[in-house]
């Protein structure tokens, strides 16, 4: 029988497995041309006109009939409706979760993020002050996929750094709104919330207009214009990262029973087409289990199309020769969800170098870390985990450097910044040391 949902097989015994490893990872960031001259186009108009493009492109793209950006601001009060409207369940499951985000991202301020100084020999003062950035902008997706999730995880840590205004933007295409996402919005501090999207929301975040207030740092998931956008605004103000497909990465030494591990593959592979899911495993014949797995259980998925899409042209069922061989290439991929699916979890995790989260253990579904286990959902994609990382209360504050240099320290330290000064031909920089020397 056919399956329906074709991984590749790889192995790394084969000769050809590092041009077979490489073709299936192979993902352009590049975007059309044609939405970046559409992007460019709307971030000039918006810069100029405001409000006035604004209203033009709401009504164009998401079909929102509004004579003022006025019309488009979320009130607290209908978060708080939107909230108080929930099933039960609903609100609790809400509520549970951001009690678990927040805590995390308040141990995580604790751990990193205070100002420090200290004096040296000479009196000196050194240190570092960390205060937190005064308004952000998140950017949460609307329309086809509607995600609290995302609220939570980017409203949460800017709250906890202690943002003073915290923007959402949320496109509502032909005026429907997500009640789930405004509730979170509610719960997660959220200060104003714009029924917009897309590139121009992007904009208007990035250069202010009459209504929208301009950023400091715009943070959030979003399609390709929104990802085309924040790349040409960054240096006018700051991002997170420009995300790309989602990503999921299983070790398993076999002991995991194969249905999890299939699911836990299709969880990635139910966003999009481009998402990528992959299975590194010693045991051969554990592979072909979840193969079988696979195509048992991708008949009852609503999103199985997708799901066998995403697994066919961009997913993986890898042997290795071992499981260190699989914490190996793992490091190779660095992968925005990282599975260890083993009995002995930590015996692996010292090996894993790169990855955007790591979940350890059979229990540990790569889904709780979406929704409510409390570490940030917003992860480094396609490889960047080599160098980036989660998002986080730090990325919410900045650092600034504390000097006070002592009278006598400024003999000494005098002295040698003239000497480098007068090296690089800068003499009012040696001017400027040697005036504090004492006569």
């Amino acid at each position: 029988m056919t399956p329906l949902a074709a991984p590749a097989r790889l192995s790394t015994g084969s000769p050809s497995f590092e041009s077979d490893f490489r073709a299936r990872l192979h993902w352009s960031a590049e975007t059309d041309a044609e939405v970046e001259q559409r992007v460019l186009e709307i971030l000039a108009d918006v810069k100029q006109r405001g409000d006035a493009a604004v209203i033009e492109y709401s009504k164009r793209f998401d079909g929102l009939n509004a004579t003022s950006v006025a019309q488009l601001e979320l009130t607290q009060a209908e978060l708080k409706s939107a909230f108080d409207g929930l099933p039960a369940a609903q609100r609790e499951a809400l509520e549970v979760a951001a009690r678990r985000v927040r805590s995390y991202h308040e141990a995580q301020k604790k751990a990193s993020g205070e100002s420090w100084s200290y004096r040296d020999e000479d009196g000196t003062l050194l240190g570092q002050k960390v205060t937190p950035l005064d308004r952000v902008g998140i950017y949460v997706p609307g329309g086809k996929a509607a995600y609290p999730s995302s609220v939570l995880m980017n409203a949460i840590p800017a709250h906890v750094a202690g943002v003073g205004e915290i923007v959402m933007v949320v496109p509502t295409p032909r005026g429907e709104k997500n009640p789930l996402v405004l509730a979170a919005a509610h719960v997660a501090g959220v200060t104003r919330a714009f029924t917009i999207g897309g590139a121009q929301a992007v904009a208007a975040l990035a250069y202010g207009t009459a209504t929208i207030p301009g950023v400091d740092k715009i943070t959030g998931p979003g399609n390709a214009y929104v990802a085309s956008a924040k790349r040409r605004v960054f240096g006018t103000v700051g991002i997170d990262m420009i995300a790309g497909p989602s990503e999921i990465l299983v070790l398993a030494d076999g002991s995991t029973p194969p249905d999890w591990v299939a699911m836990d593959l299709f969880s990635q592979a139910e966003h999009d087409e481009l998402a990528q899911s992959i299975l590194l495993c010693p045991d051969a014949g554990y592979i072909a289990q979840v193969q079988a797995a696979i195509d048992r259980l991708l008949p009852e998925m609503p999103r199985a199309g997708i799901i066998a899409r995403s697994l066919s042209g961009r997913g993986a069922l890898i042997h290795t020769r071992s499981m260190e061989e699989a914490c190996e290439i793992s490091n190779r991929i660095a992968p925005e969800h990282l599975e260890v699916a083993s009995n002995e979890p930590h015996r692996w995790e010292p090996l894993l170098r790169h990855a955007g989260a790591i979940f350890l253990g059979a229990f540990t579904s790569e889904s709780l870390g979406d929704y409510c286990a409390g570490p940030n959902h917003v992860l480094p994609t396609s490889g960047t985990a080599r160098f980036s990382s989660p998002l986080g209360v730090y990325d919410f504050q900045k650092r600034s450097s504390l000097i006070e240099v002592s009278e006598s320290g400024a003999q000494k330290l005098g002295a040698i910044a003239a000497e480098l000064a007068y090296g690089e031909g800068l003499q009012a920089h040696a001017r400027a040391a040697e005036m504090r020397f004492k006569k």
